[in-house]
């Protein structure tokens, strides 16, 4: 159930939605009037979720490159990589 507060909130209880927040990575809903106006993160949360959009623009565009015909590297291969490079042993 999402956590909906009114604006005066964040003038008197702005602690209260801070904690919140960082404790649960939930968003706070703030309304202005009754109606939606914005909404509080965690900077680690707000992190999170946009590592995801890049991620996600990441992944739309290598789809892009394999519709157009572009050859992908072999998956074991580049992972035999990353794990040399992760334990010092680094290869071209």
């Amino acid at each position: 159930m999402p956590n909906i507060r009114p604006i005066s909130d964040l003038r008197n209880s702005a602690n209260e939605i801070s904690d919140f927040c960082r404790s649960t990575g939930e968003p706070v809903f703030i309304t202005r009037n009754g109606t939606g106006d914005m909404v509080v993160l965690s900077i680690k949360e707000y992190e999170r979720r946009q590592a995801l959009i890049d991620l996600y623009g990441k992944l739309a565009e290598a789809e892009q490159e394999i519709a157009a015909g572009a050859e992908g590297e072999d998956f074991l291969a580049f992972a035999q990589k990353l794990r040399n490079n992760v334990h010092g042993n680094i290869q071209d």
